[in-house]
């Protein structure tokens, strides 16, 4: 059974060891820039173009060089040299006063000229088509035809006074190796043939006919073990040529999509050699290394930059000890603008190849420390969700009866200490079912697609209805201020939708403004929301919401744990708050973070949610 990707050759027909497969032609062979593009990295906006331009470049290389045609010109060569060899003697034989024949300068000046020309006019030629496997009909008459007769010739006319039977071997050899394998017996039958011939024509002179005959035998049979030998040769090497070029395809392929899989990694990796230099980084580690925006595409120097230095210290640590280095280690990264970034640093290394006791490469995986924690506590809490829905369903209805027995208390009530108690257990119902009501608001389950709203008139009219609950008025010394300008930018503005539950929406932005409410100076302006069009992969591009306030800014450790379950810097707190916040944006397929701005903003501590914009056209659900 061929293997796949082969072709099936016919055991009677041979069509040379360049004969690849249709699909075999269309793969390259590997060069420096398809090496080098397996270790360095082509994280640029395009990288999958850049990728592509490597491949394009490899495949006009190949293109341009194909086996076939490098090998083609090696015989043309080959004649080429032997004709001017043979020219050589000739005039070298004038030279020393032997006076050859006026035929023998005729046929050896005419053999050089075609086959300098035809070797000249291969050279030059474009060639368009890159399919070829066997020498074409005039390609074989130029070249294995005409040595052929002018071998012959030469061997007839100069008869034994030059042994020229081994030139018949090139045009033999030329034909078991270019031409299909009947062709190329039936080469080797003619030049034994001719052999034949001259013997039986030597043999009316000399009388030895019996002698030359064997000779003329025996060099037409050696002809013949050439011919066979050179073209199992050639089969044998045409099966490992398709095999290779099919198994260099399938790699490609494999590059390709570990490049696309590294791209797209939430983990950051990056590839650093024993001089710090980044060979490789995806997106993600060069979005991790900057505090906003990205790094410069690679290769790019990690020392030297003072941001970095904790970072160029764990892994010079991890060259000590490689056995530690993988468990993970954690590491701050301390910006200009007095921001810094907690990382999970874990590191591999690549031993090299001519050392077996130094390791050349270092494999480091970053992980924003966040981003692990919530993953930790995700892990965690996945099991007690369930759990939790359940019990929250239990404590709601003996919460129901409590409420229920107070109210009839509360009536009876007569003194003061009575109604005081009444009022305390009355607050108290209250704030447990506002906590039942936020862990059901998060409870799993399965939720139909959220409506089609319109984001800017959705969240000014929560800001409004939130200052009227405040009591806050309205006026030239507003303590809020509402900024939707930078939405017009959008290519649907002002049709800009987004898919939101109105009430969800409500509940996360008046959850950020009371935050806001709670934590500003009190002056004009102290709080500020903001509305902004942001450009995506996506042409709608994304909608960004932040609130911001010109209060102290958060601490580092509170800054970790802000969207944790049931923390809360406030003593009556539940420590929900930013949690369900976070567990209605990504119910939404919206991202909800906290940055902190350097000292010259005003509006330092920010609130930011990202949600995608629905595209023009129809929508299953709009309101």
């Amino acid at each position: 059974m061929p293997e796949q990707g082969q072709t099936t050759v016919p055991h009677d027909v041979h069509v040379s060891w360049f004969g690849a497969s249709a699909n075999a032609d269309n793969a390259a062979w590997p060069d420096s820039a398809m090496a080098d593009s397996a270790f360095i990295d082509n994280t640029h906006n395009k990288p999958t173009q850049h990728g592509s331009k490597v491949h394009e470049a490899t495949d006009t290389q190949a293109n341009h060089h194909p086996s076939f045609f490098r090998i083609y010109r090696a015989f043309l060569t080959a004649r080429t040299t032997l004709a001017l060899v043979l020219l050589s003697l000739v005039s070298g034989s004038w030279m020393m006063g032997v006076r050859p024949p006026w035929w023998i300068w005729l046929m050896t000046g005419s053999y050089a000229i075609v086959t300098l020309t035809l070797l000249a006019t291969t050279s030059q030629r474009n060639r368009r088509s890159t399919d070829q496997q066997v020498l074409r009909p005039r390609q074989a008459m130029a070249s294995v035809g005409l040595d052929l007769l002018f071998f012959a010739l030469m061997h007839f006319l100069t008869g034994s006074t030059v042994n020229s039977q081994a030139l018949l071997v090139l045009p033999v050899l030329m034909a078991s190796v270019l031409m299909p394998r009947i062709l190329a017996l039936g080469v080797t039958a003619a030049a034994a043939l001719t052999l034949l011939a001259a013997a039986l024509l030597q043999s009316t002179e000399s009388n030895n006919i019996a002698t030359l005959m064997t000779q003329a035998g025996l060099t037409g049979f050696g002809l013949f073990a050439i011919a066979a030998l050179a073209s199992e040769l050639s089969t044998r090497l045409a099966k490992e040529e398709r095999s290779a070029r099919g198994s260099l395809e399938f790699a490609r392929q494999q590059a390709q999509l570990n490049r696309l899989v590294i791209e797209e990694m939430t983990e950051g990796l990056m590839v650093v050699d024993r001089q710090g230099r980044v060979r490789t980084a995806n997106p993600a580690a060069r979005r991790l290394l900057s505090i906003q925006g990205l790094t410069p595409p690679p290769p790019f120097q990690l020392q030297g930059v003072p941001a970095w230095q904790d970072l160029v210290k764990a892994v010079e640590q991890a060259l000590g000890n490689p056995q530690r280095a993988e468990i993970g280690q954690e590491v701050k990264l301390h910006f200009d603008d007095q921001g810094q970034r907690d990382l999970r640093l874990r590191v591999r290394f690549t031993r090299g190849i001519a050392s077996r006791t130094s390791e050349d490469m270092c494999v480091m995986l970053i992980e924003d420390l966040r981003t692990v924690r919530a993953r930790q506590r995700t892990d965690k809490l996945a099991a007690m969700g369930r759990m939790s829905a359940g019990i929250a369903h239990e404590i709601r209805n003996p919460l129901a009866a409590i409420a229920q027995a107070n109210a009839l208390l509360a009536e009876d009530a007569a003194s003061a200490t009575q109604q005081k108690l009444t009022q305390l257990v009355a607050d108290n119902v209250a704030r447990l079912k506002h906590i039942i009501d936020d862990v059901l608001a998060v409870a799993p389950g399965v939720r139909p697609l959220a409506p089609a709203i319109d984001p800017i008139e959705a969240i000014v009219s929560i800001c409004h209805d939130w200052r009227s609950t405040q009591g806050i008025p309205l006026g030239e010394a507003d303590l809020i201020d509402i900024d939707t300008t930078a939405c017009q930018g959008a290519p649907t503005y002002p049709h800009i939708k987004i898919r939101f539950e109105a009430d969800h929406l409500q509940r996360v932005l008046v959850n950020l403004l009371d935050n806001a409410l709670r934590y500003n100076t009190g002056e004009a302006g102290a709080i500020s929301v903001c509305v902004r069009w942001l450009p995506s992969v996506d042409p709608a591009g994304m909608l960004m919401l932040s609130v911001s306030n010109d209060g102290a800014p958060v601490s580092g450790d509170t800054e970790r744990s802000l969207f944790e379950p049931f923390f809360s810097t406030r003593s009556r707190g539940t420590g929900l708050g930013l949690y369900i916040c976070r567990e209605l944006c990504e119910r939404h397929g919206a991202s909800i973070d906290y940055r902190l701005h350097p000292p010259p903003v005003r509006h330092r501590n920010e609130f930011f949610i990202t949600v995608p914009i629905v595209p023009l056209g129809p929508t299953p659900y709009s309101a």
